[in-house]
């Protein structure tokens, strides 16, 4: 398999194009109630959308972007996009990093310099070897033009990606989809993973016949899951159904697209209504653009749909023997910060469980070098 360097360069007629779609933005009228009360706020969404049109250098952060060694590989007929940064100073531990969805490789960028300089930057670790992929469907991977692209699916494509750049043994770690994709390659792969690191537990463990009593934790964990699905999850109901017929709109509006997924970063991450306070404004139009200049929102929908239909389920003989740890962001609006360890224990090796004070579900962008220290003492452990 041939890897080729890859540079990211957009047409500037498609920027100009995305310009003029926004400013050509058939506004509805306002929600009554408070903001965000029915979903994104228009007078929000505006201004980020004339910011968009008007004031953010796509150049700039495509220059930003361009820092960084990226390349292109095809497995099995699929082209896939990754960053490949080596540990400064000699070889490091191997580590790919997954991200989930509504994001891209780069939520992980800011991790980079931590990890494979970490005495540089007051981190008490070992260095690594960053593999940093764009999943299937995402930014410039590509995805198959079928169904049945699920976690496992991704997890194999790792795998042949790191053989290939001649990673026996390795780490892997993530949060969301990517969380599931490195827990199927811990479990169908053990003898090629040195440990798994996780920000949030993306598959729930075998609770069926011959398991043991839930504890009190976990059933109230279970509890305000269900209640965050019934006020929250009409996004997973659509996209894991019907991916093609929203992403008709997505695809064909800037503003559609932005208040898609800026409600999901201001939901989920822990900025407590105050998403720009949180999250750099620059960043979230980075991310925007990214995923309109490159057409893939749907695609990148499409993993709802595919791990729910084509997906997999966990049995009593499902269990990462894997070292495991679990950095638990309890501060995350999602559900997931609540989960007591006893329920993540159900499925891995829990080797090390870190409660996190401050950061939400896009843990490498909200509190990256909190994240990078957890990393670095785990696989330190391992070593």
């Amino acid at each position: 398999m041939r890897i080729e360097p890859f540079t990211v360069a957009v047409a500037e007629q498609v920027l100009s194009d995305l310009k003029t779609r926004i400013r050509n933005t058939r506004w509805p009228d306002s929600a009554p109630g408070p903001p965000w009360s029915q979903g994104t706020d228009l007078e929000w969404l505006r201004n980020l959308m004339d910011y968009w049109a008007e004031e953010f250098d796509w150049r700039a952060q495509e220059q930003r972007l361009g820092e960084l060694a990226q390349f292109l590989i095809e497995i099995d007929g699929v082209r896939i996009h990754f960053v490949h940064v080596r540990a400064r100073g000699g070889r490091g531990i191997p580590l790919i990093l997954t991200h989930g969805w509504p994001s891209a490789f780069f939520e992980y960028l800011p991790l980079v310099p931590l990890l494979t300089d970490p005495v540089r930057h007051g981190i008490d670790g070992p260095a690594f070897d960053l593999v940093i992929p764009s999943l299937p469907g995402y930014g410039f991977s590509e995805r198959p033009r079928r169904a049945g692209v699920n976690y496992r699916y991704v997890s194999a494509l790792w795998h042949r990606l790191m053989t290939e750049l001649e990673y026996e043994r390795y780490g892997s770690g993530g949060g969301d989809f990517g969380a599931g994709v490195a827990t199927l390659m811990a479990l169908d792969r053990p003898d090629s993973i040195i440990g798994i690191h996780l920000t949030n537990l993306e598959l729930a463990p075998y609770i069926g016949p011959g398991s043991r009593a839930l504890s009190p934790a976990e059933k109230a964990y279970i509890g305000t899951s269900d209640l965050w699905w019934q006020s929250e999850g009409g996004y997973k109901a659509i996209q894991s159904t019907r991916p093609q017929t929203l992403g008709y709109s997505l695809n064909d509006s800037p503003a559609g697209l932005a208040a898609w997924i800026a409600e999901k970063w201001r939901s989920w991450s822990d900025c407590h209504g105050d998403l720009e306070g949180r999250i750099p404004r620059d960043f979230l139009l980075t991310l925007l653009t990214l995923y309109w200049v490159t057409g893939t929102i749907t695609s990148s929908m499409r993993d709802y749909f595919d791990n729910r239909w084509h997906g997999i389920t966990l049995g009593p003989e499902d269990f990462v023997r894997s070292p495991t740890a679990i950095a638990n962001f309890t501060s995350q609006f999602a559900f997931e910060g609540d989960a007591p360890r006893e329920w993540a224990e159900r499925l891995y090796n829990i080797q090390r469980w870190t409660p996190m004070e401050r950061g939400g579900h896009f843990a490498p962008t909200e509190e990256p070098v909190a994240l990078a220290r957890d990393i670095a003492a785990f696989f330190a452990s391992l070593i």
